[in-house]
């Protein structure tokens, strides 16, 4: 809901042009003349007597003034629309919409069972579940874009709060009929002579791959890359190929005994955490927060597996 009563008009338009980089699309967004939108932003970089952004021949690029006015303006923006919410929709969380955006390895199998448990609980709260890269989940979550991310992450991030995290340790995925079947572990090495099928170089488990790979001069040559996970474990499959995924990933494939994830013993596979995360700052709404707290509890039980 925007509360365009509330939310100024001027940071109304100043947060498009920020999402967007370019006034023109921002006006068609807001349904608006792009000369209104210029003027809005003019007003406000003569009230603060800064710059907002920096005009560049392919687009408008927050400054460092705007970069500090945008993460404002969004949790404002947030925080106005969690009071309508709590107002006029959620009566013992009987009404609600949450917003998550996640890796694929989690909406393969997770994220949609513990979607449909919670709303076994509460059938009033709706959903809407985004994939996209890691690094993209984390960046809708700052921006306000998504209520929490469920990630994998490798570095802490700035103006994101987590609020939970795990191991996100990486494994390698063989089939039952694979010579590497029923090993109790396997270092790298060992799985340099089999063909092997990998996720392309957005994701986390191929940038900690390549890394591990390059310390020790381990070349691979995979038969299969793609951006679709799921392919990934269908080839594993079909083809007897190895391929790499967190162990939380393919948790009903595994205890179905469909296939099998072997630790994976180079300590650099281990560089990596599953995080829970929300906007730092921000006042989480009811159902937002009750599906924090149900992620956070089936978070803690599989840490405990």
């Amino acid at each position: 809901m925007q509360l365009y009563g509330v939310q100024s008009t001027a940071l109304r338009y100043f947060l498009e042009v920020a999402r967007c980089g370019s006034i023109s699309e921002a006006s068609v967004r807001l349904n608006v003349a792009a000369s209104a939108v210029s003027r809005q932003i003019s007003k406000l970089e003569l009230a603060l007597d800064a710059s907002l952004f920096e005009r560049r021949a392919r687009g408008m690029v927050l400054s460092e003034a705007g970069t500090r006015l945008a993460a404002y303006a969004r949790k404002s923006q947030l925080e106005a629309e969690q009071v309508v919410l709590e107002i006029t929709e959620l009566h013992g969380l009987q009404r609600g919409h949450v917003h998550v955006a996640c890796s694929e390895g989690f909406a393969l199998e997770y994220m949609p069972r513990n979607i449909s448990a919670f709303r076994r609980e509460y059938q009033g709260i709706h959903f809407t579940l985004e994939v996209c890269a890691p690094a993209e989940a984390t960046e809708k979550v700052r921006s306000g874009e998504a209520d929490l991310a469920m990630t994998f992450s490798l570095t802490p991030q700035k103006e994101v709060k987590v609020e939970h995290f795990l191991s996100g340790a990486i494994f390698a995925v063989v089939s039952n009929s694979h010579p590497l079947a029923g090993r109790e572990a396997v270092s790298l090495a060992e799985l340099q002579p089999w063909p092997i099928a990998l996720p392309k170089a957005d994701t986390t488990i191929r940038q900690l791959f390549d890394i591990c790979c390059g310390v020790q001069g381990l070349l691979f040559d995979p038969v299969l890359t793609t951006n679709y996970v799921a392919a990934l474990y269908s080839f594993v499959r079909e083809e007897g190929v190895i391929s790499l995924a967190s162990e939380m990933t393919l948790h009903k494939q595994v205890a179905d005994k469909q296939l099998q994830c072997l630790p994976i013993l180079d300590e650099g596979m281990q560089a990596r955490r599953i995080e829970l995360q929300s906007m730092a700052g921000r006042n989480l709404p009811a159902a937002v927060s009750a599906f924090r707290d149900f992620l956070i509890a089936d978070l803690a039980k599989a840490k405990r597996r």
